[in-house]
């Protein structure tokens, strides 16, 4: 079976992206191939490029996708061919046209649920699940803040937070993107461009500080993020826009304010069958309800990853952007 992939054979800029044609043999055990539909594009595509997160080289690119189960190995019960099913994270290679699969990973899509927007949703829906309900669980009336408000996840946690009662403050550049963010439910939103963040967070929290930061900025923020927060506060770092967050001193979170720091990830939160379902069935639920829209800027063909990494590091997309095989 002959499949379109994109690869990197060195890490670096958008450029070392590659499109390939390559041959991927047969279903093993515990396999399916698929026929992939939509792919979708995160940030942590361009960490994986830029070797700021290594991997073993010649790689695939992408975490996510959606498709059509063309193939089945042995032992797979759960599925079969013709279902619609999607996945995220896993190994690195999402960036295809075909791909064999483990089922263990896969997920059905239900049928009031597109491909596209299964694809789009996958890696930022279930990061949003588990950084607002598992991570740092907010309750209604709470107040948080979470960077990057017009972006992937940013729009996916203003209307998830709307959905659950939280008071989500979110930080974006310039007025369209505050506009974008105010839309999909953030209860404030920062112009980074013209205010401060700090100074904006005590006026919005009558001084008190925020409970919850979510970063995923990275070394830009690191110190805004911290004064941010109240006493006992949690500082959620969960991307690197700007670069890695520097080390976290121990006295620094004492003398703040007995502050906690974690650096979550998807693939521990999701990382059983048990909690992959749980994740997932959330999404699902929002999706299928209509309390989640998930918000597709662009559609590049496979071929055009470069450029998509190069328009998503630039700041030039809003929302979920796909690849289409």
């Amino acid at each position: 079976m002959q499949a379109h992939v994109v690869r990197f054979h060195e890490a670096g800029g958008p450029e070392v992206l590659k499109a390939e044609q390559v041959d991927l043999g047969t279903c093993g055990a515990g396999q399916v191939l698929l026929r992939q539909t939509a792919c979708g594009l995160n940030y942590l595509d361009t960490y994986q490029r830029s070797g700021a997160y290594k991997l073993p080289l010649p790689s695939g690119c992408g975490n996510e996708a959606a498709g059509v189960v063309e193939a089945i190995g042995p032992d797979v019960k759960e599925f079969r061919i013709g279902d619609r099913v999607a996945y995220a994270m896993g190994e690195p290679g999402a960036y295809a046209s075909h791909r064999i699969y483990p089922a263990s990973r896969l997920v059905k899509i239900p049928d009031e649920v597109s491909d596209e927007l299964a694809a789009a949703s996958m890696l930022k829906g279930m990061t949003t699940e588990y950084l607002l309900q598992r991570c740092a669980p907010l309750r209604a009336g709470h107040f948080a803040l979470m960077y990057a408000a017009a972006g992937g996840v940013g729009l996916f946690a203003g209307q998830w937070a709307k959905a659950i009662g939280v008071n989500l403050i979110g930080v974006a550049a310039g007025a369209e993107k505050c506009a974008l963010a105010k839309a999909n439910g953030y209860h404030t939103v920062i112009d980074r461009n013209t205010e401060d963040i700090l100074t904006r967070v005590r006026e919005i929290t009558g001084g008190k500080g925020v409970p919850v930061v979510y970063d995923s900025i990275g070394k830009a923020t690191f110190e805004t993020s911290l004064n941010c927060l109240q006493p006992r506060g949690i500082f959620v770092s969960f991307g690197a826009a700007s670069g890695l967050p520097p080390p976290v001193e121990a006295p620094m979170l004492q003398k703040l304010g007995s502050l906690y720091f974690t650096r979550p990830t998807l693939a521990t939160y999701a990382g059983s069958r048990a909690d992959l379902e749980l994740s997932s069935g959330a999404l699902f639920k929002h999706l299928k309800s209509g309390a989640i829209k998930p918000h597709i800027g662009h559609r590049y063909p496979l071929a055009e990853a470069a450029q998509a990494h190069a328009d998503l590091e630039a700041g030039k997309t809003q929302g979920s952007q796909l690849l289409l095989p």
